[in-house]
């Protein structure tokens, strides 16, 4: 494991998952073309690609091909992308910056960003739903059809837009930890959750293999959110590509506001703790797995 490197990976699947996002997402043309003009500005504004890399490296870790698992890594990216269009948006957060530069509807205005936006989320299930990989053949289509059904459930009320709307009601209220762990369970931890999830079931993982993906996940998802919201309080913005010190001044309820950044820190430190505990059956094909929940601790951006 001491001997992994991480950067070095994180920079090849990111390069991989760009190449096949080019390859996925329609091309600007038509009468049609400024909304997909939009939706590739922020689809190609440099992220770090973390949802399609756990997606690819749970496949691995089930001992599938990248090629087969590739189209769902690269629908959740464009689901993820979508969030973000929607997230900065003046009716939600109201966000002038994104990864380093106008966030889209400063660029293309509120309208086109919605519909931007709209059109990731589509694109997204359409390639989801495609045949792809082991030739198309009845199992293949049946594991894309769980695909489809896990990423529904983990976009939906019960996952990433439900956690959206505890974020903004608990702007305007008091709540506790309990609530705030909620919210983060569904709003971040539940496409991370999907990530490995997918990965895993396209790959044709039993399910005990699943299920310790899956509790990885829901660690890693929280460390993730933790770790995002002590960057808001500590991060250095020109790192980051967005402003620091938003949370507070909308009212956010993160770890820090509740506990402080010290009670924090040691909140991180135990799910990444136990993210990679949940990895202890398998071999080194999931050390990429616990170098990510452990470069969450030292994470920068």
């Amino acid at each position: 494991m001491e001997s992994f490197d991480l950067k070095a990976y994180l920079a090849e699947k990111r390069r991989c998952v760009d190449e096949a996002l080019e390859r996925f997402f329609p091309a600007s043309s038509g009468l049609e073309k400024t909304v997909v003009e939009a939706a590739r500005y922020s689809l190609f504004a440099g992220g770090k690609r973390l949802r399609p890399i756990l997606c690819l490296a749970a496949a691995d870790v089930a001992g599938g091909s990248p090629e087969a698992v590739m189209p769902a890594a690269c629908a959740l990216e464009m689901v993820h992308t979508y969030s973000l269009i929607h997230d900065d948006l003046p009716a939600m957060d109201n966000d002038d910056f994104r990864r380093g530069r106008p966030t889209n509807h400063r660029v293309y205005g509120e309208a086109v960003a919605i519909l931007a936006g709209d059109l990731l989320l589509t694109e997204a299930f359409g390639l989801l739903a495609s045949p792809f990989g082991q030739g198309g053949d009845a199992v293949a289509a049946e594991r894309r059809l769980q695909a489809v059904a896990i990423l529904a459930r983990a976009s939906g009320a019960q996952g990433m837009i439900g956690g959206q709307v505890i974020d903004l009601e608990s702007e305007s209220r008091d709540v506790d930890l309990a609530t705030v762990e909620y919210m983060h369970i569904r709003k971040t931890g539940a496409l991370i959750c999907a990530a490995l999830e997918m990965g895993s079931v396209l790959a044709g993982a039993p399910p005990r293999t699943v299920e310790a993906l899956v509790r990885y996940g829901r660690h890693l998802g929280l460390a993730f959110q933790i770790t995002d919201d002590l960057l808001d309080v500590e991060g250095d913005p020109q790192l980051m590509g967005k402003s620091a010190g938003s949370d507070a001044a909308k009212n956010k309820k993160t770890y820090p506001a509740l506990l402080g950044v010290a009670r924090t820190k040691e909140i991180a430190r135990d799910h990444v703790e136990r993210a990679v505990e949940t990895l202890e059956r398998f071999d080194a094909k999931a050390d990429p797995l616990r170098a990510i929940a452990r470069y969450l601790l030292v994470r920068r951006a």
